[in-house]
């Protein structure tokens, strides 16, 4: 682990964290937070997803679209338009509207051999993602002057590492170069999320093999064909499974690799110094 005590947190010139759990426990919050006090760089690593590597992907899916749109398909041959992506680090609708949802086409969904061809691009793109924060860790400091580094990692982290193995690539190269903190949420979290994600979907990520478990069990539930299914519907109670289902693998990533903090006293920070205080009292003398 980078930093092995609260003595040497309190110490270290450069401070270099990597935030994980499910997305809505307080991670980008938490970011934008160090960002604005002014001496943190804030990596998001979906924002690298949606732009680096998905950002074609996600743009000509714009544009497919567009081309089924007689107006828009004239002026798009013609070079008359310009259509690009406007993902932001608080606004990662054009990565989540990509990756789309299985299920009935008349209802928006995707055929589930198309869903999981866009979820094994994504794994590729998180992986690739999740590396660049090591460079990214130079970068925020010899060009933007930022001492100090947190990385937002999204909440599928847990699908494309394999916590279990000590000599997992990916974590490897994270634990070396950064602190990683689990942002461990309570029961009472569980509706809020989901309610949350009705709201305001995230990118969703699912390893392959729990996805194809998921949907053979929806499908058996339900006593539906894969054209029946409604999306919105398959998403949410997938979503609810995915809490269940990541929580062994955030708490193996954390004992194995890094800290564990609660998303009640993330809720609490402020400022840079509160983050400060809270890092050094989980971290042992």
């Amino acid at each position: 682990m980078l930093y092995q005590t609260r003595q040497q947190w309190r110490e270290a010139r450069q401070k270099r964290v990597l935030l994980f759990g499910m997305s809505g426990l307080g991670k980008t919050h938490v970011s934008n937070i160090l960002r604005e006090g002014g001496d943190w760089f804030h990596y998001s690593v979906d924002y690298r997803i949606g732009t680096r590597y998905m950002g074609e992907h996600i743009v000509d899916n714009f544009k497919r679209e567009a081309m089924q749109k007689p107006f828009l398909a004239e002026l798009l041959r013609s070079d008359s338009i310009y259509i690009a992506s406007n993902i932001s680090f608080n606004n990662l609708a054009p990565l989540s509207t990509y990756l789309g949802k299985p299920g009935n086409p008349a209802l928006g969904g995707l055929s589930f051999d198309e869903y999981v061809r866009r979820q094994k691009q994504h794994h590729v793109a998180e992986v690739a993602a999740l590396m660049d924060s090591v460079p990214f860790v130079a970068k925020g400091h010899d060009i933007y002057g930022y001492d100090n580094f947190i990385c937002d990692s999204g909440g599928s982290i847990c699908e494309v590492v394999d916590p279990d193995d000590q000599t997992d690539p990916v974590l490897t190269a994270l634990s070396n170069n950064l602190l990683m903190v689990w942002i461990r949420g309570a029961d009472g979290h569980t509706e809020e999320l989901v309610e949350r994600f009705k709201r305001s979907p995230k990118p969703m990520y699912f390893g392959e093999d729990f996805l194809s478990q998921l949907w053979q069990m929806y499908l058996k539930k339900n006593n539906a064909l894969e054209a029946e299914v409604d999306p919105d519907q398959f998403m949410i109670w997938a979503y609810r499974q995915t809490l269940e289902h990541r929580l062994p693998r955030y708490r193996a990533m954390a004992e194995g690799w890094g800290v564990t903090v609660g998303a009640d006293d993330i809720a609490r920070v402020r400022n840079a110094g509160d983050f400060d205080d809270l890092i050094a009292g989980i971290l042992g003398d």
